[in-house]
């Protein structure tokens, strides 16, 4: 009995985290909107494209053969080849990881920027709410694509992707921070925050944990939109030249497939794949960003349920008043 009764205590043990753990999962998922799933699966499958693409690369990306025309995808090259031998397949997979981290950089140097200004603006109020929000609006009204091409140009097609990430973060963070300014300043009069001034806690300490808390899903679709906007942006400046054209990415595929005419050629296999992965990219994250926007707003996601009553009610019973009349 004293050796079968730890064992015993050990299986419960087991069982309770088990049945603890479980709920939370499934209230996670339960909760959770469809178009936010299949937006969450979509970017999940490139974010693991990014992270073993490299290593899975059948060939070189960047090995030239003496070929003068692109090959259709075929046994050897399963999505075709350049005019100039390369490998379609080994580019994207290798040119996946450069854009999704260029976006994820982006949207972290952002999110951080936004957080810390709008956050600050929000609660403290006063001088510091009016100089971090002009600094805001000053950044809202700057034309950021001009802006860009000028910066990118200054700094060269030999600028990394570091670099790139900073000066789209620095035109990209003052849209969110707006936002979460306004969402604090309804937050900052409530209850338990005014208890939790009452009762002496410091500045800092109520803003990480009793404001910071009540903003994760708007942090959150604030990431989410910045990371979607790095992408395409990053796509389109590759695309025009404005890029580093030392390593693979899909707007330089996008780019030497434009320069080497790949469609007056016909050679669809070599600029619809990567067209099509970065709209599918930004597809993912406007689905998430959606999901995101109804787990925050009560209003979103029970209009939606309502919606979906009414229509299944007018299907049943569609002239209700008529036949009550007749």
């Amino acid at each position: 009995m004293s050796i079968a009764a730890p064992l015993k205590v050990d299986e419960r043990g087991q069982q309770a985290a088990t049945h603890t753990a479980a709920p939370i999962w499934r209230r996670l998922t339960r909760s959770m909107p469809l178009k936010a799933k299949i937006g969450a699966g979509i970017f999940g499958f490139f974010l693991l494209i990014a992270i073993i693409g490299p290593a899975v690369a059948p060939y070189d990306p960047s090995l030239t053969t003496t070929q003068t025309q692109a090959l259709a995808p075929n046994i050897h090259h399963l999505l075709g080849t350049t005019s100039t031998g390369q490998d379609v397949l080994s580019q994207l997979l290798v040119g996946m990881r450069s854009t999704v981290v260029l976006g994820l950089m982006t949207g972290i140097i952002a999110t951080i920027l936004s957080v810390l200004v709008g956050v600050t603006a929000g609660f403290l109020g006063g001088s510091s709410d009016e100089g971090l929000s002009l600094l805001t609006n000053v950044f809202l009204v700057l034309p950021a694509l001009p802006l860009l091409i000028v910066v990118l140009g200054y700094l060269g097609p030999g600028a990394g992707e570091l670099p790139i990430a900073i000066v789209l973060s620095a035109l990209g963070w003052s849209w969110g921070a707006r936002v979460i300014r306004a969402q604090t300043l309804t937050l900052r009069n409530r209850d338990y925050v005014l208890a939790a001034r009452e009762t002496g806690e410091g500045t800092w300490r109520i803003i990480m944990f009793e404001i910071l808390p009540n903003e994760v899903s708007l942090i959150a679709a604030s990431f989410v939109s910045t990371v979607l906007y790095a992408i395409l942006t990053s796509v389109a400046l590759a695309f025009i030249g404005l890029a580093s054209f030392s390593g693979w990415s899909l707007g330089t595929m996008l780019y030497w497939a434009q320069s080497q005419e790949a469609i007056q050629l016909g050679a669809w296999w070599w600029y619809v794949p990567p067209g099509l992965c970065a709209a599918l990219l930004g597809t993912s994250l406007v689905l998430l960003n959606f999901g995101l926007d109804e787990i925050g707003n009560p209003r979103l996601r029970d209009g939606g349920r309502r919606k979906i009553k009414g229509a299944r009610w007018r299907a049943s019973d569609p002239t209700p008043v008529i036949r009550e009349a007749s």
